[in-house]
């Protein structure tokens, strides 16, 4: 749950919400996200899970019950502001996808169990700060596939008009085509597998393929990776700037009251000397009237 939430809850909804978020209660969940990741990771080894596998099954079911426990303590805590947090909801989805019966046609949901690991992102800061950052590229991400799957489309047809006739395997549809530029696009086996062999019959061939090289791996994958470090640098500087405001409005709150309260005293000051000028005007009066 995000931390802005928090000062706002009192009573036992307050002090259930800082138990949740202490530092040692965040390590605690680490550290049974961690054993659920060891425990799942057994289970797939036959031998463990022959010997083990009750156990295992046994601390799996343990530690899903604490995560449970864990979740409806924080709804609890902060209702209906639980889900505006999109972490909290990301934990209520892994958590609830581990609790629909694995059987008959749920049986996939089984393998989906693992997801419960991804429960880290939500609770190491550092990682969170990741995987902010990349979901706020996708925007800027979006443009650069597209072009990226344009330049792969026009590549894969030139291709397959060039060398489909004579390797068939490799560049005879278009799919195909699509399928071999995509492979030389991550640069694997792209020289002595599939380059090599088309230049012993087309000895030009190596100008297309290193051109496509140059526009598709040299430029726009490094661009697609600009894209998502310019976006976890704004997302970092987004974080430093709510903390420094954060901080600001936590300085400033001793100064209100100082403030507030030399203005109450100024006020007493005011009518405690207005008091004494009137007492010293009324008395010579009374003396004068005796």
């Amino acid at each position: 749950m995000s931390s802005n939430a928090a000062p706002v809850l009192s009573g036992w909804r307050g002090r259930v919400a800082a138990t949740l978020e202490a530092p040692r209660m965040q390590g605690a969940l680490i550290a049974l996200i961690l054993i659920n990741a060891l425990v799942l990771g057994l289970e797939t080894f036959p031998a463990t899970k022959t010997h083990w596998g009750a156990v295992l099954h046994a601390l799996d079911r343990a530690i899903l019950a604490v995560f449970v426990v864990e979740i409806a303590l924080r709804l609890a805590a902060h209702r209906l502001a639980f889900f505006r947090d999109p972490w909290s909801v990301f934990d209520f989805l892994v958590v609830g996808i581990a609790l629909v019966p694995a059987s008959g046609p749920f049986a996939v949901l089984r393998a989906l169990r693992v997801l419960r690991v991804m429960r880290l992102i939500s609770l190491v800061p550092s990682m969170r700060r990741v995987a902010g950052g990349l979901i706020a590229a996708i925007p800027g991400l979006g443009a650069v596939i597209g072009i990226i799957a344009v330049i792969l489309y026009v590549s894969a047809v030139i291709a397959t008009k060039l060398f489909g006739e004579r390797f068939p395997d490799w560049f005879g549809t278009l799919g195909e085509s699509a399928f071999t530029l995509f492979q030389i696009m991550t640069l694997e086996s792209w020289s002595m597998g599939i380059v090599r062999p088309v230049m012993e019959t087309f000895p030009y061939a190596w100008i297309f393929f290193v051109s496509y090289i140059l526009v598709s791996t040299f430029t726009m994958l490094n661009l697609f990776i600009a894209v998502v470090v310019n976006a976890m640098q704004a997302e970092h500087a987004r974080e430093i700037e709510d903390a420094q405001a954060t901080d600001t409005k936590t300085s400033a709150a001793p100064e209100a009251v100082l403030h507030s309260e030399l203005r109450a005293l100024r006020n007493e000051v005011r009518a405690l000397r207005a008091l004494l000028t009137q007492r010293a005007g009324v008395a010579p009066g009374a003396s004068e009237t005796a």
